[in-house]
């Protein structure tokens, strides 16, 4: 019960910081109110210049969706653990009876708020606006959204270990982290696009899995079921790579004394 009530306070402190500052709400929902919007009209426009009877609006349209939900699951981790440390009250966190794991499981279910309210904006403004309809995935637009939460909670722990280990002005090397690994992800092309030593990355990132398999879909094929538990077996391999790298930087920043002197420059 302790341990429930723990977690439920990491929680409840993020929806008073939102709720006393309805700006943090509004950075979720215009960020990605932008991107389906910009993308939507790209797609519909794509539609009236080719010929090939091809629609763009799930392949494209479905895969920013997707992409900016992934994203939504790490920002909205990092964003968490950043209003900790921006007010200075990480070490007052832990100098309570918090564990570790209950301080994690309180930003997990505050990621999945945050990106939960994301994913319904973005949903009711590609199906009202631009008329796509995941109905054509069916119910594998679940397993897809499933694997990419989990490898988002994956990267959102390691860039709150990032932070925590070379301080709070490092925040800069954790917002390109989705920019970077999407040449390799395969979000808006095919695999067999990228050169061979780019592919061999690829799979080892499950959101390849999730676009590969969605891809098949809309061309009628059938998505490869071993593949995709792949996917998500790599991304829980990665969350505990990611709980492991974070108690080993929390126990090195408090056996040198870091997080005693944790300022807002510090990277040593």
């Amino acid at each position: 019960m302790y341990i429930l009530n723990r977690t439920a306070a990491i929680v409840l402190r993020q929806y008073y910081l939102m709720r006393g500052n309805p700006s943090r709400v509004l950075s979720v929902v215009v960020w990605v109110t932008i991107d389906i919007v910009l993308w939507g009209f790209i797609t519909k426009y794509l539609n009236t210049v080719t010929s090939s009877g091809f629609n763009f609006v799930p392949a494209l349209l479905g895969a920013v969706l997707l992409w900016d939900f992934f994203s939504r699951v790490m920002y909205g981790m990092t964003m968490a653990f950043l209003e900790d440390v921006w007010s200075r009250n990480f070490l007052n966190l832990f100098a309570s009876p918090l564990s570790l794991s209950e301080y994690l499981s309180g930003l997990v279910l505050t990621a999945i708020g945050t990106s939960a309210v994301g994913l319904i904006v973005m949903l009711v403004l590609a199906t009202t606006i631009f008329g796509l309809s995941f109905f054509a995935i069916g119910l594998m637009i679940v397993p897809f959204l499933f694997v990419l939460f989990l490898f988002g909670i994956a990267l959102g722990i390691v860039g709150c270990t990032i932070v925590l280990r070379l301080g709070p002005a490092s925040e800069w090397f954790v917002w390109p982290i989705p920019a970077l690994i999407s040449p390799f992800a395969g979000v808006f092309y095919p695999l067999s696009t990228l050169p061979h030593w780019m592919q061999y990355l690829a799979y080892l990132l499950p959101p390849s899995y999730v676009f590969e398999g969605m891809r098949a879909i809309i061309l009628g094929s059938a998505v490869s079921g071993p593949r995709l538990f792949c996917g998500a077996g790599l991304a829980v391999l990665y969350i505990l790579f990611g709980c492991w790298f974070f108690q080993r930087t929390y126990l090195r920043a408090v056996r040198t004394g870091l997080i005693a002197r944790y300022s807002a420059e510090s990277i040593s």
